[in-house]
């Protein structure tokens, strides 16, 4: 059973009340300012929740999700999320992180259909071009999906790495610094990729 639509709202007076009772000052500071150090593109899939699995805190991540963690200079969502975390709130990492087990991943490794979700899947198989020779070396269809995953969390980050205003920060304070990682929702383990840049 799903979590019903007034649950959620008794979820959230029940949560409020727990926050209140344990620490009076908590909604007082999350009013005054947000001051994270990250900012997290993640994919959309809800069973990948950002701030869970990293251990953080209200306040602690700026989050923007999208289907399969793409970041493009042509989706304006994204560049405002990242102009604005990296001008206004100056986080110091930028993370873009994927998934196992990611839908979007997986639909753009199947046939081309006439879906209009297509076109962002089309980002997504752009990524294949320069690595299909070691794609193709790989005979289980599993572990090419999950080096797919990497492959384009890793150019995604390069994507991001080619937005002025990122190259701008990197050159004036020396970062923010770009970090590839991926989801295991198998285990719930992070896996850092050690992306170079």
């Amino acid at each position: 059973m799903g979590l019903s639509y007034e649950q959620v709202f008794e979820n959230n007076r029940k949560w409020a009340a727990e926050t209140r009772a344990s620490d009076k000052e908590f909604f007082i500071r999350q009013s005054q300012v947000q001051i994270p150090d990250y900012l997290y593109i993640g994919c959309s899939d809800s069973r990948v929740p950002a701030e869970i699995f990293m251990g953080a805190e209200p306040g602690e991540v700026f989050v923007h999700r999208n289907i399969a963690n793409q970041v493009s200079q042509t989706d304006r969502n994204a560049v405002s999320v990242v102009r604005f975390a990296v001008n206004q709130l100056q986080v110091k990492h930028i993370v873009v992180c994927g998934h196992f087990g990611c839908g979007g991943v997986q639909a753009a490794m199947e046939e081309r259909t006439e879906d209009p979700l297509e076109h962002w899947f089309d980002q997504i198989r752009a990524v294949v071009v320069p690595h299909l020779e070691e794609l193709e070396q790989l005979s289980d269809e599993e572990e090419r999906y999950r080096r797919m995953v990497e492959l384009n969390v890793e150019a995604q980050c390069r994507n991001l790495l080619e937005f002025e205003v990122v190259q701008e920060a990197i050159k004036k304070r020396g970062g923010p610094s770009v970090h590839a990682w991926v989801y295991d929702i198998h285990t719930g383990i992070l896996i850092d990729l050690d992306f170079k840049y």
